[in-house]
Formats: C-alpha cells, sequence, structure tokens
C-alpha cells in the first residue's frame, strides 16, 4: 500500500525571483550585468467543433511562444549595449548589405547566416543559490533595444537599464541533468 504522504510537496520553498543567470553563447558580455529576466508565456491555438447545441473549443495543433525580455545595466562604455545595437543594425542592414556579411562572416572569413543567431540559457536558482532548472533558448536574434534617456537635471544617479526584446525559434525547460523537467 502507497504512504499517505506520497503525493506531500517535499520542498517547501518558493521560487525567488533574483535566482537567475543568463548566458547568451554569441555575446557573453551582454548579460554579465543583467538584472530582470521573464521566461516568456506559451500558448495553444484551439480549433473549434461545431455542434447543433453549442460549438466546443477543443484543444489546436499549434504552439505559440511569447517574446524573451531581458534586461540589464549598461556599462560606462556602453560595451554590452552596443553589442546588442550592432546585432540589430547587421541584421537589418540599413546602409548596406556589408553590415549583414559582416555580421555572419567567421573568424577565416568564410560566411555564415547562422552566425546571425544565438542560443541562450536562462538558468535558475534555488532559494541557496545552486542551479535547478534551465531554460533554453535556440537560435535567438533581438528585434528591440530600448533607449537611453540622459537627462542633466537628475539629481539622483540612477544607472542605465537597457531592455532588448528577442525573438526565437523554440525554448525547453530543463532540469539540470539535462532531462525535461
Amino acid at each position: 500500500m502507497a504512504s499517505p504522504f506520497a503525493n506531500q510537496i517535499q520542498n517547501r520553498n518558493f521560487l525567488s525571483p533574483i535566482g537567475f543567470k543568463f548566458t547568451l553563447a554569441k555575446e557573453p558580455k551582454v548579460p554579465f550585468f543583467s538584472n530582470s529576466a521573464r521566461i516568456p508565456d506559451i500558448n495553444l491555438g484551439t480549433a473549434i467543433q461545431s455542434s447543433y447545441l453549442k460549438d466546443i473549443d477543443v484543444p489546436g495543433d499549434k504552439v505559440a511562444y511569447g517574446d524573451f525580455y531581458l534586461k540589464f545595466l549598461v556599462d560606462e562604455n556602453m560595451e554590452n549595449y552596443m553589442k546588442i545595437h550592432n546585432w540589430i543594425t547587421g541584421l537589418g542592414y540599413p546602409e548596406s548589405t556589408k553590415q549583414y556579411a559582416d555580421l555572419i562572416r567567421n573568424a577565416d572569413g568564410t560566411l555564415d547566416p547562422k552566425n546571425a543567431f544565438s542560443d541562450g540559457n536562462l538558468e535558475i536558482l534555488n532559494s541557496n543559490y545552486k542551479p535547478t532548472a534551465n531554460v533554453k533558448f535556440k537560435d535567438l536574434f533581438p528585434i528591440n533595444l530600448s533607449s537611453l534617456d540622459f537627462e542633466a537635471t537628475d539629481v539622483d544617479v540612477q544607472y542605465f537599464t537597457a531592455e532588448v526584446t528577442f525573438k526565437y525559434t523554440i525554448y525547453d525547460i530543463l532540469g539540470t541533468d539535462g532531462n525535461p523537467l
């Protein structure tokens, strides 16, 4: 006979909003000062099954993922901000197609369109700041970078925080062993 306590919650600690670490394969300097990240929403479309009484919603067959948002403190040389800025500029090449070619160029000079994307990992930490899960993003690319508003009349120094919005192919939430939770 199974124990009556088998279905009880074993860990009664709550997930902390400050327990995370983000890494970006393409630009390791960007996430160093990251101070806010959001696991994107996930939506399942529905289909409608007709009925003579009432139409019935049934699960659809396509999953839609929300955008990934990351906030980070901007270093005083703007190095991390400019990495994202130049990535977006390379993707959109507003002045010439050379900007895109420079973005996807390998160290040996060959062009690889895969260089326009980057994988990312949002590591979730428990209350003891030990890894408990990983959110693996595939093929991230930035679509928006917030502005930096300079204001000479501010009396208190509020260091700049920039927000970048990423699109991606898919994300998976995995345990520390690499298996799905």
